[in-house]
């Protein structure tokens, strides 16, 4: 298992994975795939800047053998400085269970480590158990926050936290 950055020029990775995820976990996400398949290639190649210029934002890439098979995003919070998130988080089942998504998890715990932010948050859509599970190992907790999940509002997301 490897985990690496996203390269500018791998657009069509980030938009491979991406969809992959949604089609496969749709209710992990406050996207829809119906939506992300409209975007132009523009709008991939945007994205993918955003989260590729050095010494800012990431998207982590879980790989086996050269094969991708997880993605997870760690980015700034626009409206306070020393917070972070975990974003966009997703392993192929047919990964699961053997240490992708910890391995991504730590990846983007180091990369909030290394910007010197104080507090990494994500959210994880509640039932979702394995997720909740693993991030509590990695030590985020629980905040009592709850909102509806953009893309399903009959599901709710829990918002769980780690200070570094």
């Amino acid at each position: 298992m490897r985990i690496r950055e996203l390269e500018r020029r791998e657009w069509a990775l980030y938009r491979e994975l991406r969809l992959r995820a949604l089609a496969e976990s749709p209710d992990a996400f406050g996207r829809r795939l119906v939506d992300e398949l409209a975007q132009p290639d523009a709008e991939w190649i945007r994205l993918t800047e955003s989260v590729t210029t050095p010494g800012g934002q990431v998207m982590l890439v879980a790989e086996e053998a050269g094969r991708p098979l997880g993605l997870a995003f760690g980015i700034f919070d626009k409206e306070r400085a020393k917070i972070g998130h975990v974003a966009g988080m997703w392993v192929d089942p047919g990964a699961r269970g053997r240490g992708a998504g910890r391995a991504l998890l730590d990846a983007a715990i180091a990369w909030a480590r290394s910007r010197a932010l104080d507090r990494l948050e994500l959210w994880v859509t509640k039932g979702n158990a394995p997720a909740e599970r693993l991030y509590e190992r990695a030590g985020f907790a629980d905040t009592g926050r709850r909102e509806a999940l953009a893309s399903n509002p009959a599901l709710q997301t829990i918002q769980m936290a780690l200070t570094l």
